[in-house]
């Protein structure tokens, strides 16, 4: 069975923009559309992201383990030490699921298309620094004049339900593209 070829969408934009908030607003509406997501988020923040601590998963990997697989009730849970793939292993290993997409929360230097999240006036020179940019979204009514001189792409406020609504139909289009 050959493996579907998932679209591939980048949730981006510095610490505290909203990234995980809008991702998750995603995730749920094309669930609703019946639209299969899988996500894959950067943990940022230097060092390695939180696990459970006694779990007999955890067990493995402290013992030498270089991945580690928990599974039941229909719910698998990965866990990975010293995994030097990169991003796009990673978005290779999940189309081993079929998704129809694939949301990207982070790595915003990576080429895929992207809705650009944007807080303050500081974050306004990612504008020039990251690529293949399909919407942006801003939390300051003073950015907009800004935004909208340097990009030609679509803009939303932070609390537009338009901007989800957007990305939503934006992705869909892609899925069916792909199919």
């Amino acid at each position: 069975m050959a493996l579907v070829k998932p679209v591939v969408f980048q949730v981006v934009g510095y610490q505290n923009s909203g990234k995980t908030t809008y991702t998750l607003k995603l995730i749920q509406r094309l669930k609703v559309l019946g639209i299969a997501t899988a996500t894959i988020k950067h943990h940022g923040h230097g060092g390695k992201p939180d696990v459970p601590d006694g779990k007999d998963s955890v067990k493995h990997i402290e013992k030498g383990a270089g991945i580690s697989i928990v599974e039941g009730g229909g719910r698998m849970i990965l866990q990975a030490e010293d995994f030097k793939g990169g991003l796009e292993r990673q978005i290779q290993l999940l189309g081993f699921f079929q998704p129809d997409v694939i949301l990207i929360e982070g790595y915003k230097h990576k080429p895929f298309p992207k809705v650009l999240l944007i807080r303050s006036q500081t974050d306004l020179e990612l504008l020039s620094a990251v690529t293949n940019v399909k919407a942006i979204v801003y939390w300051q009514d003073e950015m907009k004049m800004d935004i909208q001189a340097q990009t030609n792409v679509p803009c939303f406020r932070i609390d537009d339900v338009n901007s989800v609504d957007w990305a939503v139909q934006f992705l869909k289009y892609c899925v069916q593209e792909e199919g």
